[in-house]
C-alpha cells in the first residue's frame, strides 16, 4: 500500500510563522508498510542514539525541550561510539531497538579513517534497515543572514549502494580496488522519491546530479534511469535536468537560487550536502531524516562530529531539536511539532541566545532554556 508520511521541511515547517516565504508542510510518499510504532498508552517509544562529539549535549537540549513541552515519547538510550569497536555489541542492541520501534533520533557517529577501524556505524545502520532515501533540505532562515539570500532547495541522496558499497580489496601490494555499484533498481526508486517528493511539495525542478562524463556505464545509468522516470512526471509540469557533480559545486557557491530538487548517488550527496549547510548557516543548523520502507531515522543533515567543541557547551542544538520535530511530524504528533517549531522561530528571530557559529557567545544551555521559555 502506498503511505504518505507528514515530514516537516525542516527549516520552516519548523519556522513555519516566518513570513511570507516560509515553506508549508512536506508530504513524502513511497511504498511503505503499515508502521507499527511502539506506543502504549498514548505513547511512543523512540532509539536515541546521542552520537559522539557534541551528541550528547544536543541530545540533552532535545530530552529537556520535550519534558518542558509534555512530549509523550519515551526514550530507548544507547550511547554507541564510533571511536572503539568496543561498542559493537551496544550497537546491534540499538539497531534491534530501532527495529522494534520503527522510529529513531540519532546524532552522528564517529568514522575511524584507519583501515584497521570498523565499517561505519552510520552507513552500516542505513544499509541494514534499508533506508535508502536521506533527505536534507537547505534554506535561508529569517534571523541568521548569510551570504546568499533566497536559498531553498531539496537534497535527495541515495544511502545504500554507490562508493558506499564498501567493497574494496587489494589485488596486488600497493594496488587496491574499490567498487562503485549502481543498480537499475535502486536508481528508479531514489529517482521516484524525489519526483515523488518534488510533486507532493509543488516543487518544479528535479535535478540529476552525476558525473556520467567518466564513469558512463554506472553514473550513465543513474543518469539515464533519472531520465526514463522523468517522463511519466512530464504531464504534472515538473522539469527535469542534470548537471555534472564538479560544475553542481561552483553553481551551488556562486547562484544556489538555481536549484529546487536535487537527486544523487551516496557519495556526491555526502559532499554536496555539506555545501549546502554551509551556504545557510552550517551543521548545527540543517536537520534531515533517512526514510526506507519501514523505518525511519532523524539526524542532523550534515553529517559532523564536533569533537574539537565537545564538552564545551558551545554547539548549536538547532539541528538536532529540528530533526526531533521531524520525527514528532512522521509520528502524528503535529500540535507538539508545531509548539518546538515555533519556539525555535522565536528564539533565533529574537537574536538574543545565539551559539558561536552564529556569531554569538551562547552556550548549548543558553539555547536550549531560551526555546523553553519561547514554548
Amino acid at each position: 500500500m502506498l503511505r504518505s508520511l507528514t515530514l516537516s521541511k525542516p527549516l520552516a515547517a519548523t519556522l513555519n510563522k516566518m513570513g511570507p516565504r516560509a515553506m508549508s508542510t512536506s508530504t513524502i510518499t513511497s511504498q511503505h508498510q503499515d508502521y507499527p510504532n511502539s506506543k502504549l498508552g498514548g505513547r511512543y517509544t523512540v532509539t536515541l542514539i546521542p552520537g559522539d562529539g557534541v551528541g550528547q549535549e544536543t541530545a540533552a537540549a532535545v530530552k529537556t525541550i520535550f519534558k518542558a513541552a509534555n512530549v509523550p515519547v519515551d526514550w530507548e538510550q544507547f550511547d554507541v561510539s564510533g571511536y572503539t569497536s568496543a561498542d559493537d555489541n551496544t550497537f546491534k542492541q540499538s539497531v534491534e531497538s530501532l527495529r522494534r520501534n520503527k522510529v529513531g533520533l540519532k546524532g552522528i557517529l564517529y568514522t575511524p579513517v584507519s583501515s584497521l577501524g570498523h565499517s561505519s556505524f552510520n552507513v552500516t545502520l542505513r544499509k541494514d534497515l534499508d533506508m535508502y532515501a536521506s533527505l536534507v533540505l537547505c534554506k535561508n532562515i529569517p534571523g541568521y543572514p548569510t551570504r546568499h539570500q533566497g536559498v531553498d532547495f531539496a537534497i535527495i541522496r541515495e544511502n545504500t549502494e554507490g562508493e558506499y558499497s564498501g567493497l574494496e580489496h587489494q589485488s596486488y601490494p600497493g594496488v587496491v580496488e574499490s567498487l562503485k555499484v549502481i543498480t537499475r533498481t535502486k536508481s528508479e526508486r531514489i529517482a521516484r522519491f524525489a519526483f515523488d517528493f518534488a510533486l507532493r511539495n509543488n516543487r518544479k525542478k528535479v535535478t540529476c546530479i552525476h558525473k556520467a562524463n567518466i564513469m558512463k556505464l554506472a553514473d550513465g545509468l543513474f543518469l539515464n534511469t533519472c531520465r526514463e522516470v522523468s517522463k511519466e512526471y512530464a504531464s504534472s509540469g515538473i522539469k527535469f535536468d542534470d548537471m555534472i557533480v564538479d560544475n553542481t559545486s561552483m553553481q551551488l557557491v556562486s547562484r544556489p537560487q538555481q536549484f529546487d530538487v536535487m537527486v544523487m548517488p551516496n557519495l556526491y550527496g555526502n559532499i554536496v550536502s555539506n555545501v549546502g549547510a554551509g551556504l545557510v548557516g552550517g551543521p548545527g543548523i540543517v536537520p534531515g531524516c533517512n526514510i526506507g520502507r519501514e523505518y525511519a531515522m532523524f539526524e542532523p543533515g550534515c553529517r559532523h562530529v564536533g569533537k574539537d567543541i565537545q564538552g564545551r557547551n558551545a554547539a548549536n542544538p538547532s539541528a538536532m531539536i529540528l530533526s526531533s520535530v521531524m520525527m514528532l511530524r512522521h509520528l502524528g504528533l503535529d500540535d507538539h511539532a508545531n509548539k518546538i517549531a515555533n519556539a525555535v522561530s522565536k528564539t533565533i528571530m529574537g537574536g538574543a541566545v545565539k551559539t558561536p557559529d552564529m556569531g554569538g557567545s551562547s552556550t548549548t544551555t543558553d539555547f536550549t532554556f531560551a526555546v523553553i521559555s519561547n514554548l
